[in-house]
């Protein structure tokens, strides 16, 4: 597949993530998909997948990417950008705060034969605990 065409299924994917829609999602995502996501290290498998993309939408139900930079080579794609979202449901435990977030991403896919194979997707987390209001303590 063309540079262009691995963007566009990536950014396909991740505009069916910002609407929730698992179909489409899956008509993108190869079934033994592996993966690191914020709050999980080790992703396998479309379920573990999916389960992450569902938490996140019942904790952001409005949450959206905005990605200033989507660069190809080879077979992957790199996204770079922001998340934002209203903070309406459980997150981690963290109880819904009602609080608009937004914090930056970074995201590598792998893609072959038209399928999103591997992703490492890395969001602020830190950014997005303090806008939250949760009290982080480094000890220092």
């Amino acid at each position: 597949m063309s540079l262009e065409q691995n963007k566009s299924i990536v950014l396909r994917a991740y505009e069916a993530f910002d609407r929730g829609d698992i179909e489409q999602g899956k008509t993108l995502i190869a079934p033994d998909i592996i993966g690191c996501v914020m709050g999980s290290n080790e992703l396998k498998g479309t379920d573990a997948f999916f389960e992450y993309a569902i938490m996140m939408r019942a904790a952001f139900p409005d949450g959206y990417h905005t990605f200033k930079d989507v660069i190809a080579e080879g077979n992957k794609v790199v996204t770079c950008g922001i998340y934002k979202g209203t903070h309406q449901g459980e997150l981690m435990g963290i109880p819904p705060t009602g609080k608009q977030v937004t914090f930056s991403v970074v995201h590598i896919d792998r893609v072959v034969d038209g399928k999103i194979v591997e992703h490492w997707g890395q969001g602020d987390t830190m950014a997005l605990m303090k806008q939250l209001g949760v009290k982080l303590n480094f000890g220092i």
